[in-house]
């Protein structure tokens, strides 16, 4: 037989165009492809996240920064109120551009940075005005040094399903999306968990920050659900839907842990059971009955917390 009658290596006659896949060589590459992915998808998620947190340590530094310049230009001390009442405003930079000084001052201006450029974490979620609305006591909103009358402002909270939502200030427009909150215990005259009496002269004016010790254990601004908090005593357990003191900063934002700014202005993440250990107040104890000092036990901590890292 002349050899131009013999069939090609590749199963067509001779003169023939090239033979495509078969349907089983076809299926067996989109099997090895969707092999590749499932592979591959929860190493980019991880990389992705992990890009993201790198993002939100850079954000809370430019915040350690903003700080840092408040406190230096009063004193040592966050602006406060006899009821305790932390600084929020201090995250938007609204109030504390005093409109008599600067009254064409941006709504979100903070020592030359635009505080909402920064104010969220790229893993929280955001809230909308139909989700559970909380309104703030009218005590709060009036204690701040400012000729602007500011009115009641409200918070937002995202989805609780997220479990990391941002809270949203509604009060004054424009609304403000943010996701860390501040130590509440700074913005206290004397850095107690609980209120003493203190002078009419230092009513508005927080803790000294400059004569307070171990700068590197006090959390000063963190991943947040809420624009301030802090819990009075280290004997609060952890937290569960709607409870109060850890509440706000012991969430899954970025997986077992949370990032945070300190009082030395350093950035770290902190384990979601290490906020136990972390001086909230002056009467803190840091050894409390829920870390490994205190005699914790893993079967003591919610479900979702039992395999997290102990300290």
């Amino acid at each position: 037989m002349n050899c131009r009658g013999r069939p090609r290596a590749n199963g067509g006659a001779a003169g023939e165009g090239p033979v495509g896949f078969t349907l089983i060589e076809l299926l067996v590459v989109i099997a090895a492809i969707a092999l590749l992915m499932a592979i591959l998808l929860p190493a980019l998620n991880r990389a992705r996240k992990q890009a993201k947190a790198i993002v939100c340590q850079s954000r809370l530094r430019q915040w350690g920064t903003i700080l840092a310049s408040y406190a230096q230009d009063n004193d040592g001390r966050f602006p406060c109120n006899v009821s305790g009442s932390a600084g929020t405003w201090l995250l938007r930079g609204t109030v504390l551009q005093v409109a008599s000084k600067d009254p064409n001052a941006t709504q979100d201006s903070l020592y030359h940075s635009r505080t909402k450029k920064i104010a969220c974490c790229p893993l929280a979620t955001r809230g909308s005005d139909e989700e559970s609305p909380v309104p703030v006591p009218v005590g709060i909103s009036s204690s701040f040094p400012t000729s602007i009358d500011i009115g009641p402002m409200y918070i937002v909270l995202g989805k609780e399903s997220t479990g990391y939502p941002a809270w949203v200030m509604c009060k004054p427009a424009p609304r403000f999306v943010g996701s860390y909150g501040l130590n509440q215990f700074l913005f206290r005259p004397d850095f107690h968990s609980t209120l003493t009496f203190v002078p009419p002269s230092q009513s508005r004016r927080g803790a000294n920050v400059f004569s307070l010790g171990n700068k590197g254990n006090i959390p000063v601004l963190l991943d947040s659900s809420w624009p301030s908090g802090g819990p009075p005593s280290a004997h609060d357990a952890p937290p569960w839907l709607g409870g109060i003191g850890f509440w706000p900063f012991c969430l899954r934002r970025h997986d077992s842990f949370v990032n945070g700014v300190f009082l030395d202005w350093s950035v770290r993440k902190v384990g979601l059971k290490e906020l136990w250990t972390l001086k909230w107040n002056r009467e803190f104890d840091t050894a409390g009955p829920w870390t490994k000092a205190g005699g914790v036990q893993p079967e003591d901590w919610p479900g979702w917390m039992r395999n997290l890292k102990d300290y």
